[in-house]
């Protein structure tokens, strides 16, 4: 079943045509990468999802539901992370949770349950100091947790990582792995090491578009190449296989790309055991995220 489910989204700011007709569909209990150059309508796009910005063309719904642009309906079902989220510096995590319950209807006693329940998952639990002493990553940290609390259907996250150290990042990939089992995460972002790691399900946004959608595995498998690395011990090894093979490339010092098919690499692999060319290694090479995102927004 998919949680969102977008249709021919378009979206205008005066004479630029931000999104020219996005179609995406976001399944259930899936970690799904919304990924884009910075500029692409990625945050134009939750936006819109959220009901904060009218749509020109297109339809939008969320568990089933229709977006609507004024009304917050369908929001009962979303929690929302912004790039840079904002808290009342003053208070502490736990005071701060508890307002939010309080603000959106949540009994006492189970906004106190649940907070305790959420501070735990992002490894808060018992931090006293206010927030104001908090680090951007802790920032986040407690962001994940205020959008958790009323339980939502769609964790919605806008570029949670891009400001935090190999450390915060890491901490903020592992919570969103671990709350699939609770919603559906939805994240933006240009750092495809952290797509890589985290997703199920990925689309590319390039010039107001979706280019590329489907599930990680299905994207990489569509899009395989017969490609492979073979390194050489000494440098002058691998120039003379540069010239004799016509269709290896350099990657880098002693670093040589084979494309094409099988037979191609057995005729280069029998030309260095002829010529007792050592080497440290062969593989074959699997299409990363990066080339697949190169490939796509090309242009």
């Amino acid at each position: 079943m998919e949680i969102l489910k977008i249709e021919h989204l378009k979206k205008r700011f005066g004479d630029k045509e931000v999104l020219k007709g996005v179609e995406m569909t976001v399944p259930e209990h899936s970690v799904f990468g919304f990924i884009g150059r910075n500029g692409a309508g990625k945050t134009t796009t939750m936006k819109t999802v959220l009901g904060l910005l009218k749509p020109d063309e297109g339809d939008i719904y969320v568990a089933g539901e229709k977006v609507i642009y004024g009304q917050t309906a369908t929001n009962r079902h979303i929690g929302y992370l912004p790039d840079v989220p904002e808290f009342y510096p003053f208070m502490t995590a736990t005071e701060y949770l508890n307002f939010c319950g309080e603000i959106t209807g949540v009994n006492k006693s189970e906004s106190r349950k649940r907070s305790e329940e959420l501070l735990e998952l992002v490894g808060l639990a018992g931090e006293k100091h206010r927030i104001q002493g908090f680090s951007r990553g802790m920032k986040q940290r407690l962001g994940i947790a205020q959008a958790l609390l009323n339980r939502p259907k769609l964790l919605i996250c806008d570029e949670p990582t891009s400001a935090l150290d190999p450390v915060g990042r890491k901490e903020i990939l592992d919570i969103l792995q671990a709350v699939k089992e609770q919603t559906t995460v939805l994240f933006s972002t240009h750092i495809l090491s952290d797509v890589e790691r985290i997703c199920s399900d990925i689309a590319f946004l390039n010039d107001g578009v979706i280019v590329e959608q489907g599930t990680l595995a299905e994207i990489q498998g569509k899009n395989r190449t017969e490609e492979y690395l073979l390194e050489t011990t000494r440098e002058e090894e691998a120039k003379n296989l540069l010239q004799v093979f016509p269709n290896i490339q350099e990657l880098q010092k002693n670093q040589l790309s084979i494309r094409g098919s099988e037979e191609t690499l057995f005729k280069v692999l029998k030309y260095v055991a002829d010529n007792k060319i050592p080497i440290h290694k062969v593989e074959h090479l699997e299409p990363t995220l990066e080339s697949l995102f190169l490939e796509v927004v090309k242009g």
